[in-house]
């Protein structure tokens, strides 16, 4: 006997279609129009094909930010994974201590983006933030508002306290779903921490690794509210990473089409990159 096939269970995932073809379809195809439009005013727009594209990949502060852009990115995966990976093995495993624990690494990512800004802001200034003050005490010439190594150095370090927790709680979850019969297998061979580390809690770790890794690498290589806050993409252009040229040429210039490229082209990369990084992580774990 045939079964008639109900389909209208597909009726309840029609408002999700609905609201992702509102809120990410319809304005990536109006961005698409305006990438290939020469726009004057709102009735005066004139098709120029690939043009933008050509005069985008072309311009020299779309390759200085994206050097800038790739710095920053790379080393805050050096900086942030090993050190969440280090902040949740030393974290305790039960009791108050460890609710405790979870919820002050919870705070830094609680925080908007614009108070982080601040915060650094007034934290690494010489005369009253403390950061600054200690430094400068101690014979360093500190001053992130002169100086473009200082500058790097404090968007770094502020991305580093932003959000290192989010890797560590990742890494936590991890390590929580290890059976403990791996634990006790261990301490009958008489396995040392590294062996327990490098065997048993880094292989089990690689599912939340390779989503700390995508996460972190998409937000950092998309930052733009904690700098600009913090040095306004300066001194000179030492922080001014892809979202601020963008910004700066859709509203500072006004080239909407040039702009629209842009950022079709800032999609594209990201798009890429992250799809590189997962499938290199994959492949090596399926070698294994």
């Amino acid at each position: 006997m045939n079964k008639t096939q109900n389909n209208k269970a597909w009726l309840l995932v029609l408002p999700v279609f609905l609201l992702v073809a509102f809120s990410a379809i319809i304005p990536l195809m109006t961005v698409v129009n305006y990438s290939v439009q020469d726009i004057f005013d709102q009735n005066s727009a004139y098709f120029v094909g690939a043009e933008w594209y050509r005069e985008v990949l072309l311009d020299p502060r779309l390759h200085d930010s994206l050097l800038r852009q790739f710095g920053f990115s790379g080393a805050v995966l050096l900086i942030e994974i090993p050190l969440g990976i280090l902040v949740a093995l030393m974290m305790p495993t039960r009791g108050v201590m460890a609710s405790l624990s979870l919820i002050l690494l919870a705070i830094p990512l609680l925080i908007p983006w614009n108070v982080v800004g601040t915060i650094w802001q007034i934290f690494g200034r010489a005369d009253i933030g403390l950061f600054g003050w200690a430094l400068n005490n101690l014979g360093v010439d500190y001053n992130y508002a002169a100086n473009p190594t200082d500058a790097w150095f404090t968007v770094l370090l502020m991305d580093v306290w932003h959000w290192t927790s989010l890797v560590a709680l990742l890494c936590y979850s991890g390590l929580r779903a290890i059976p403990e019969a791996f634990y006790q297998a261990a301490r009958i061979d008489r396995a040392s921490k590294w062996a327990i580390f490098r065997f048993i809690q880094l292989p089990r770790l690689k599912s939340v690794l390779i989503i700390g890794v995508l996460l972190r690498f998409m937000d950092s290589f998309m930052i733009y509210t904690e700098p600009f806050v913090l040095t306004g993409g300066g001194p000179g252009n030492s922080t001014t990473f892809l979202s601020q040229t963008l910004t700066q040429m859709a509203i500072g210039q006004f080239d909407l089409g040039p702009a629209a490229a842009f950022s079709l082209v800032y999609f594209l990369i990201v798009l890429l990159v992250s799809w590189l990084f997962f499938t290199t992580i994959t492949h090596l774990d399926n070698r294994k």
